[in-house]
């Protein structure tokens, strides 16, 4: 399947672009939003039929980057700038904290990091993946890739 991807890397390109202002809009900084991007693998719904066809985002492996964001907010914090796009909420940091949330003993999900972030990661991303989507179907290759995708 990696031939259907390698066939939009021009038009992620062109929406990575455009999307630089809904993600300093969200509660992730940029470097936040490239370590989510690395989690996230797009499947096609449907497409044998391009009209019904969805581009939608895999983001099962997510949940194993999502204690790394916290670790890209101290270092964002540590060279001077403030924590992402986040409210400062946070959990405070320290070390106490991340010991506490490597032995899943956070305070707010499993691996520490809130269910409320890791929707918020996951709304960002299917918003993007639509945005893809559109962008292929507007320079007309909305097809060929839901063909290259099902072979």
């Amino acid at each position: 399947m990696s031939d259907w991807t390698d066939a939009i890397v021009g038009e992620r390109m062109t929406v990575d672009s455009q999307f630089n202002d809904r993600v300093a809009a969200s509660r992730f900084s940029s470097q936040e939003w490239g370590l989510i991007m690395t989690a996230i693998e797009f499947e096609i719904e449907n497409p044998g039929d391009p009209d019904a066809a969805r581009l939608v985002a895999d983001t099962s492996s997510l949940p194993t980057i999502m204690p790394e964001l916290e670790n890209v907010r101290s270092q964002v914090a540590a060279m001077g700038g403030a924590p992402g796009g986040s409210d400062g909420g946070g959990s405070g940091g320290g070390l106490v904290d991340s010991i506490k949330g490597a032995l899943g003993l956070g305070g707010s999900g499993d691996d520490g990091v809130s269910d409320e972030e890791f929707e918020a990661a996951e709304r960002l991303v299917q918003e993007y993946a639509d945005e893809l989507q559109a962008e292929l179907e507007d320079v007309g290759k909305w097809e060929q890739v839901c063909v290259a995708y099902a072979e």
